[in-house]
């Protein structure tokens, strides 16, 4: 089985917490990475969208793009209109032989309000989560068909959120919506990571490797604390710095023939936790974990 290393640029950047952003450039950012050993990076605010200019850039420092998120409005909105927002990054992604773009809900969330408690996240009626789904699958129908692929990212303080969430959406939606796993949203949502995998697999076509930290985690008062809160209190980190077991993970993966790409996401803060040191570090375990795996690392 053949797999894929890459990495978020949240680790160098924070979209949501300029606090939380390393004052280092597009180039700089993939040179560690590429120091790191990665070979992949998902795309970033800094990131020109497009690849006469952005080309050249990775082609330096032998990193391809890996996925990269889109602010998903379906809940809410109209499929012909979300077919307009997310145009111009298909066009780009697919002239990048990009795998994936990245579907994050940001309708109704919380994730990015850093006044909003965890504890009052949007919920979904019965009849909202059959509608979704059908919304859901029809839009991922279409992006296929343009020749862009989705990959559904369940996340904290968003609509799908939990194990139940999930579960549900993935039931009242078709095989044409495939799922990003991402192993410390699910934790960190009280999900049994494990058992998202054994009912999902054959609908995940994208991984997240982030940790967590269960001691910030568990600490967290989630009728006061938001979202935002947590990242900024270290609840996410890489694979090997963290609180999960990701041999059992990527074992689990394994066993069920996944093949693609692995990408560490962890935001944290860079002076805590400096990127390159980090990047290096889940890396080194992620090539120690894949070879238990039976994986070969690929560029």
């Amino acid at each position: 089985m053949k797999a894929k290393l890459g990495i978020a640029p949240i680790a160098w950047w924070n979209d949501d917490l300029a606090e939380l952003s390393d004052d280092v450039s597009l180039e700089e950012c993939l040179r560690q990475a590429s120091v790191a050993g990665f070979t992949g990076m998902e795309t970033g605010r800094r990131f020109p969208m497009n690849m006469k200019e952005l080309g050249p850039v990775l082609a330096r420092f032998g990193i391809s793009v890996c996925g990269g998120w889109f602010s998903g409005l379906l809940l809410d909105g109209d499929i012909e209109r979300e077919k307009d927002r997310v145009r111009a990054q298909m066009d780009f992604f697919i002239a990048a032989k990009a795998p994936c773009i990245v579907y994050g809900e940001t309708a109704r969330s919380i994730q990015g309000n850093r006044s909003a408690p965890l504890d009052t996240k949007p919920r979904l009626s019965d009849e909202e989560m059959k509608t979704y789904g059908r919304k859901m699958t029809d839009f991922a129908e279409w992006c296929a068909g343009q020749g862009m692929p989705i990959a559904y990212h369940h996340h904290m303080a968003a609509a799908i959120e939990t194990e139940a969430e999930l579960d549900l959406l993935m039931a009242n939606s078709g095989e044409a919506l495939p799922l990003l796993f991402d192993a410390g949203h699910m934790a960190f949502a009280g999900g049994n990571v494990l058992r998202v995998i054994d009912k999902h697999h054959s609908r995940i076509s994208h991984v997240h490797t982030k940790d967590v930290r269960s001691s910030v985690i568990d600490k967290l008062d989630r009728k006061r604390e938001s979202f935002l809160d947590a990242v900024v209190k270290g609840a996410f980190t890489v694979p090997g710095d963290g609180s999960l077991d990701f041999a059992a993970i990527i074992a689990r993966l394994a066993s069920y023939g996944y093949e693609g790409w692995f990408v560490v996401e962890a935001e944290q803060d860079p002076k805590v936790s400096p990127p390159l040191e980090m990047a290096k570090k889940g890396h080194a375990e992620l090539m120690r974990l894949m070879a238990s795996a039976g994986y070969e690392v690929v560029q």
